[in-house]
Protein backbone atom coordinates (compact mmCIF):
# COMPACT_ATOMS: atom_id res chain seq x y z
CA UNK A 1 0.00 0.00 0.00
CA UNK A 2 1.29 3.45 -0.91
CA UNK A 3 -0.23 6.42 0.91
CA UNK A 4 0.62 10.01 -0.02
CA UNK A 5 -0.44 13.47 1.08
CA UNK A 6 -2.82 15.09 -1.37
CA UNK A 7 -4.37 18.06 0.44
CA UNK A 8 -3.98 19.95 3.70
CA UNK A 9 -6.14 22.78 5.01
CA UNK A 10 -5.23 26.12 6.59
CA UNK A 11 -7.94 28.22 8.23
CA UNK A 12 -7.88 31.90 7.28
CA UNK A 13 -10.17 34.77 8.18
CA UNK A 14 -9.45 36.97 5.15
CA UNK A 15 -8.89 35.13 1.90
CA UNK A 16 -7.60 38.17 0.02
CA UNK A 17 -4.88 38.88 2.60
CA UNK A 18 -4.02 35.18 2.78
CA UNK A 19 -3.85 34.95 -1.01
CA UNK A 20 -1.49 37.91 -1.18
CA UNK A 21 0.79 36.20 1.34
CA UNK A 22 0.74 32.61 0.04
CA UNK A 23 0.80 33.52 -3.66
CA UNK A 24 2.75 36.78 -3.81
CA UNK A 25 5.17 36.35 -0.89
CA UNK A 26 5.66 32.58 -0.70
CA UNK A 27 5.28 32.02 -4.45
CA UNK A 28 2.60 29.33 -4.45
CA UNK A 29 0.40 29.01 -7.54
CA UNK A 30 -3.39 29.33 -7.39
CA UNK A 31 -5.07 26.14 -8.59
CA UNK A 32 -8.67 26.87 -7.70
CA UNK A 33 -10.73 29.65 -6.14
CA UNK A 34 -14.31 28.72 -5.34
CA UNK A 35 -17.17 30.27 -3.45
CA UNK A 36 -20.14 28.40 -2.05
CA UNK A 37 -22.91 29.56 0.28
CA UNK A 38 -21.06 32.71 1.28
CA UNK A 39 -17.76 30.93 1.94
CA UNK A 40 -14.56 30.72 -0.11
CA UNK A 41 -11.89 28.09 -0.62
CA UNK A 42 -8.62 28.78 -2.43
CA UNK A 43 -6.43 25.87 -3.47
CA UNK A 44 -2.72 26.60 -3.90
CA UNK A 45 0.41 24.58 -4.35
CA UNK A 46 4.05 24.61 -5.23
CA UNK A 47 4.82 24.28 -8.93
CA UNK A 48 7.39 21.63 -7.97
CA UNK A 49 4.70 19.54 -6.20
CA UNK A 50 1.73 19.41 -8.58
CA UNK A 51 0.08 16.59 -6.63
CA UNK A 52 0.07 18.35 -3.21
CA UNK A 53 -2.60 20.97 -2.50
CA UNK A 54 -3.02 23.53 0.26
CA UNK A 55 -6.57 24.78 0.74
CA UNK A 56 -7.19 28.11 2.43
CA UNK A 57 -10.55 27.63 4.09
CA UNK A 58 -12.85 29.60 6.36
CA UNK A 59 -12.41 28.82 10.05
CA UNK A 60 -14.75 25.93 10.88
CA UNK A 61 -16.50 25.66 7.53
CA UNK A 62 -18.51 22.67 8.83
CA UNK A 63 -22.22 23.47 8.31
CA UNK A 64 -23.12 21.45 11.42
CA UNK A 65 -20.88 23.50 13.73
CA UNK A 66 -22.66 25.43 16.44
CA UNK A 67 -22.33 29.20 16.70
CA UNK A 68 -20.31 28.66 19.91
CA UNK A 69 -17.90 26.34 18.08
CA UNK A 70 -17.50 28.84 15.24
CA UNK A 71 -16.74 31.58 17.76
CA UNK A 72 -14.22 29.39 19.59
CA UNK A 73 -12.45 28.57 16.32
CA UNK A 74 -12.33 32.24 15.30
CA UNK A 75 -10.81 33.12 18.69
CA UNK A 76 -8.15 30.39 18.42
CA UNK A 77 -7.27 31.61 14.93
CA UNK A 78 -7.05 35.23 16.11
CA UNK A 79 -4.66 34.18 18.89
CA UNK A 80 -2.43 32.30 16.45
CA UNK A 81 -3.00 28.98 18.23
CA UNK A 82 -3.74 26.90 15.13
CA UNK A 83 -0.89 25.12 13.40
CA UNK A 84 -0.45 25.32 9.68
CA UNK A 85 2.34 23.68 7.71
CA UNK A 86 6.09 23.36 7.39
CA UNK A 87 7.53 24.38 4.05
CA UNK A 88 10.89 23.19 2.73
CA UNK A 89 13.13 25.42 0.63
CA UNK A 90 16.56 25.16 -0.96
CA UNK A 91 17.82 28.40 0.63
CA UNK A 92 16.36 29.21 4.04
CA UNK A 93 18.21 32.50 4.43
CA UNK A 94 17.23 33.90 1.03
CA UNK A 95 13.60 32.91 1.61
CA UNK A 96 13.69 34.54 5.04
CA UNK A 97 15.03 37.77 3.53
CA UNK A 98 12.34 37.78 0.83
CA UNK A 99 9.55 37.25 3.38
CA UNK A 100 11.01 39.80 5.82
CA UNK A 101 11.46 42.38 3.04
CA UNK A 102 7.83 41.82 1.97
CA UNK A 103 6.71 42.72 5.50
CA UNK A 104 6.13 39.17 6.74
CA UNK A 105 5.46 38.69 10.46
CA UNK A 106 8.75 36.96 11.36
CA UNK A 107 8.75 35.20 14.74
CA UNK A 108 12.18 33.58 14.57
CA UNK A 109 15.14 34.35 12.35
CA UNK A 110 16.93 31.47 10.58
CA UNK A 111 18.83 29.17 12.89
CA UNK A 112 20.30 25.69 12.84
CA UNK A 113 18.12 23.29 14.83
CA UNK A 114 19.44 20.25 16.73
CA UNK A 115 17.06 18.03 14.73
CA UNK A 116 18.90 18.58 11.46
CA UNK A 117 17.31 21.56 9.71
CA UNK A 118 17.93 25.28 9.39
CA UNK A 119 14.62 27.07 9.77
CA UNK A 120 12.71 30.20 10.66
CA UNK A 121 9.15 30.91 11.74
CA UNK A 122 6.54 33.37 10.45
CA UNK A 123 2.85 33.98 10.91
CA UNK A 124 0.51 34.32 7.97
CA UNK A 125 -2.00 37.21 7.95
CA UNK A 126 -4.54 35.07 9.86
CA UNK A 127 -2.02 34.28 12.60
CA UNK A 128 -1.15 30.71 11.59
CA UNK A 129 2.37 29.64 12.53
CA UNK A 130 4.47 28.53 9.56
CA UNK A 131 7.95 27.07 9.73
CA UNK A 132 10.19 27.21 6.69
CA UNK A 133 13.22 24.98 6.63
CA UNK A 134 16.02 23.46 4.62
CA UNK A 135 18.15 20.44 5.37
CA UNK A 136 21.16 21.40 7.47
CA UNK A 137 24.32 22.02 5.46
Amino acid sequence: MDIRLNTCFIAVDDHDKALAFYRDVLGLEVRNDVGFEGMRWITLGSPSQPDVNIVLEPPLADPDASPADRQAMAELLAKGLLRAVIFEVDDCDATYERIRDAGGDVLQEPMDQPYGVRDFAVRDPAGNLLRINQAAR
